[in-house]
């Protein structure tokens, strides 16, 4: 068997997409491989990944300021998802990566704010040892059909739809 860079999608409304990827970035780092986490849309408020992250030493640039539909500033927030693609296919195309994780990234793409094509391109191009992991709702049909592995997180319970919080250490 050949082993080569997987492109690898966590997408559904079920809870789990991120925990997920930054799961694979933990074992990716047992394993001595080298890996960054770029995060669109989160930015704005401290999570537990990030603290952990820090801890782990695993490189994590959350690169957004919250989600869209809380936004005053909708030109603003694009540009911000530009410049998060920027930088994450510099890392994608470096080759100094072995996994990169583009966490929420399948929001931007169902958004418009890029280019399916241009991130097709992207990732078509990277070099041959490099992983990548898209999180969020909606991948894009475009996108699943370029994967090696996707992930499909349904809900089927909440307790946010019973007036429970998000819990610290749990959600964020």
């Amino acid at each position: 068997m050949s082993q080569r860079g997987l492109i690898l999608i966590n997408t559904g409304n079920g809870k789990g997409k991120t925990t997920a990827a930054l799961g694979v970035a933990f074992r990716a780092i047992g394993q001595g491989l080298t890996v960054s986490v770029i995060q669109f849309f989160k930015g704005k408020w401290k999570t537990g990944e990030m603290e952990a992250a820090r801890q782990l030493g695993l490189e994590l640039t959350p690169m957004g300021k919250g989600f869209t539909w809380e936004s005053k500033n909708l030109e603003e927030d694009k540009e911000l998802m530009r410049r998060a693609w920027s930088v994450a296919s510099e890392k994608i195309l470096s080759g100094k990566y072995d996994l990169v994780i583009l966490d929420e990234l399948n929001y931007v793409l169902g958004y418009g704010y890029l280019s399916v094509d241009e991130v097709i391109r992207c990732l078509q191009s990277r070099p041959s040892h490099v992983h990548v992991v898209l999180t969020g709702r909606n991948a894009p049909d475009e996108i699943i059909s370029i994967a090696d592995c996707v992930t499909e997180m349904r809900d089927i319970k909440h307790p946010y739809r019973r007036g429970i919080a998000a819990q610290k250490g749990i959600d964020f």
